[in-house]
């Protein structure tokens, strides 16, 4: 099979109702049936970030078609998850990269066959809290029964590694949501950017339509408030930065569209680029969008407890930055007294990133289950535990 140039096309209501094949030949330049067969079969198509393996499978207006010029690794199973805390009510979990947090609403009626080519976070993780939970009794994982699915909450994007919490019940899901929905969680990324990044706040109001069908910030009134705390940690040259960012909002995409409009995109990411006039070469060699879900808080459901997970970096983004050290003059953020106050960062404006406040750990409760990492805990705080009563559905959730 011939190279193929990695692209990103967007399905237009004309173009509704047309098997993946007929699309991408008439996108491609008439490429033969055998040629898209093969392609999309090697894992080099996807589709709203799943991985489709299906040439027959009919499109909807508005869904995004991704051709990648690398074939997708195959999906990480439940073995590749690790739980950070387990107790009745809420689950934390570090998701890999490479697979999606939820379904998507066309893809609810697969079959579990179809399914399976592709699971996502929240189908993988009842298989394993059973294997976890089976491992502490000290009985064979393959012979566990199966866990009652878990509830969304919030997600990350498929290449975004990190935290991930679930609620286990349905009181626990509605006063997450609520948590997620009023932005009172605590939220910090780990993300390699290109160029010198300094610290700042970055305000925008996102639109899902920004005039080219990506995501992006209006330049008006119109749209949703986005704002995202950024610190450099570590510099690698001018060339790029190891940045902190901590969430006040989530939106989607957020920081990938805030870094790039400021002119430094997330290394690996090949939706969101720099403005056009502004030079952000990424030559860094990361496999995937280099962001990661460093730490997670929130309130426990049902204790009131203030809790907090953190994950240390994955392989493949220690591996980056052990090349960038490699082949250029490392820094520390702090020596070269950039971590302070913030020039204006492009058209967002720039603030000076607040510090953050670490709150005081406690012991876990009797009832929850902690990682190595851990998940620390302390005092119950003034939020209302679940009530039997709560009925009120949560909105979508969203990505970062």
């Amino acid at each position: 099979m011939k190279p193929i140039a990695g692209t990103v096309h967007h399905v237009s209501d004309s173009e509704r109702g047309q098997t993946l094949a007929a699309f991408l030949r008439t996108k491609l330049g008439d490429i033969s049936w055998s040629h898209v067969q093969k392609m999309v079969r090697a894992r080099h198509v996807m589709i709203h970030g799943n991985i489709c393996t299906d040439v027959a499978r009919r499109l909807q207006d508005g869904e995004v078609v991704k051709v990648l010029d690398i074939a997708a690794v195959a999906p990480p199973k439940a073995d590749a998850l690790r739980i950070v805390h387990l107790d009745d009510s809420v689950v934390v979990v570090e998701k890999p990269t490479g697979v999606t947090t939820t379904r998507h609403s066309e893809e609810q009626s697969w079959s579990p066959r179809r399914r399976q080519v592709q699971p996502t976070l929240d189908e993988m993780v009842p298989v394993a809290v059973a294997r976890y939970l089976a491992a502490r009794r000290g009985k064979e994982s393959k012979k566990t029964r199966r866990n009652p699915p878990v509830r969304a909450v919030h997600r990350i994007d498929r290449e975004t590694s990190g935290l991930v919490v679930f609620a286990r019940t349905v009181p626990a899901e509605r006063i997450l949501a609520d948590q997620f929905r009023a932005h009172t969680t605590h939220r910090r990324y780990r993300a390699v950017a290109v160029g010198r990044v300094q610290a700042g706040m970055m305000i925008s109001n996102l639109v899902r339509d920004r005039g080219d069908g990506k995501r992006g910030s209006s330049g008006t009134e119109d749209g949703k408030r986005a704002v995202t705390h950024v610190t450099p940690v570590e510099y690698f040259g001018d060339a790029y930065t190891l940045v902190e960012c901590r969430l006040e909002t989530g939106r989607t995409h957020q920081i990938r569209i805030h870094l790039a409009e400021s002119g430094h995109p997330v290394c690996g990411d090949r939706v969101y680029s720099a403005p056009r006039g502004v030079e952000a070469f990424d030559d860094s060699g990361a496999p995937r969008v280099a962001l990661h879900a460093a730490e997670l808080g929130f309130v426990h459901p049902v204790t009131g407890e203030d809790l907090r997970a953190v994950s240390p970096l994955p392989a493949d983004m220690q591996k980056l930055i052990a090349l960038l050290r490699s082949s250029h003059q490392s820094t520390p953020a702090a020596a070269s007294g950039e971590t302070k106050a913030g020039k204006p960062t492009g058209k967002l404006g720039g603030q000076p990133a607040e510090k953050p406040v670490e709150k005081p750990a406690g012991k876990a409760t009797n009832a929850s289950h902690s990682g190595a990492q851990g998940v620390t805990q302390s005092s119950p705080t003034r939020h209302r535990p679940a009530s039997k009563g709560a009925s009120r559905r949560p909105n979508r959730p969203r990505r970062k």
